[in-house]
């Protein structure tokens, strides 16, 4: 695709084809997005790659984990609820979703299910879970690296007609992924990227969240 059609028309899949992706596409799609940048070219990044079995495991056991109430186990600091214009902002595509899927405000169970859903990784067939080197720890720099790998993934794959939808949840309680996909104690895992070809007859998958107009967040300094 043309750049800037790749950018505008990605979009988080949420639905998935039951159709297998190809490793050797999965190896392309980590090709491309292994040159973004990284601080002094550190390289901070380890993508494990997840399907079949392994990845069934992950899901049922992050799943039952936390319907069952027990808390998140996650490698790295989280903020507690968003405030403000990020909750706004965060409602505001719950409302987009929720109304492609048809989901009432007062429909409890559906809702459940769709929480539910994104600790399953939206069912997807492939898990990318992205650690960085423990080493590096504290600091924000290797998370921003990771998340220039993560954005690069998810466009390369856009541009090979991959859906993918980064998911936290998935990895709620990260020690279960440690455990099923043998992920060394020197790696951190930061998130997941659930991947798949996309399942058009799947009503959230139209869904394309709002971007703040760029007034509200840029200064120019110094232009005439």
């Amino acid at each position: 695709m043309d750049f800037q059609e790749l950018v505008h028309s990605r979009r988080s899949t949420r639905g998935f084809a039951k159709k297998p992706v190809p490793k050797s596409v999965i190896a392309a799609i980590i090709e491309d997005a292994k040159r973004a940048p990284s601080s002094m070219n550190s390289q901070p990044w380890h993508v494990h790659v997840l399907t079949g079995r392994p990845l069934d495991e992950v899901r049922r056991r992050n799943m039952e984990e936390m319907t069952a109430g027990k808390p998140s186990k996650r490698d790295i600091f989280t903020h507690g609820p968003y405030q403000g214009a990020h909750r706004q902002r965060q409602v505001d595509i719950a409302k987009q979703l929720f109304a492609a899927m048809g989901i009432a405000r007062d429909d409890k169970a559906m809702r459940q299910d769709w929480v539910l859903r994104g600790f399953r990784q939206f069912d997807a067939p492939v898990s990318l879970v992205l650690t960085y080197d423990r080493v590096l720890d504290p600091g924000a720099t290797c998370h921003f690296d990771l998340g220039a790998l993560c954005y690069g993934i998810v466009l390369a794959a856009w541009d090979r007609g991959i859906g993918a939808v980064v998911n936290g949840q998935g990895i709620a309680r990260s020690d279960i992924v440690r455990e099923v996909a043998q992920i060394p104690d020197d790696e951190a895992i930061m998130t997941c990227v659930a991947l798949g070809y996309p399942d058009d007859a799947f009503p959230a998958n139209a869904v394309r969240s709002e971007r703040t107009p760029a007034e509200e967040f840029v200064r120019y300094v110094g232009f005439d």
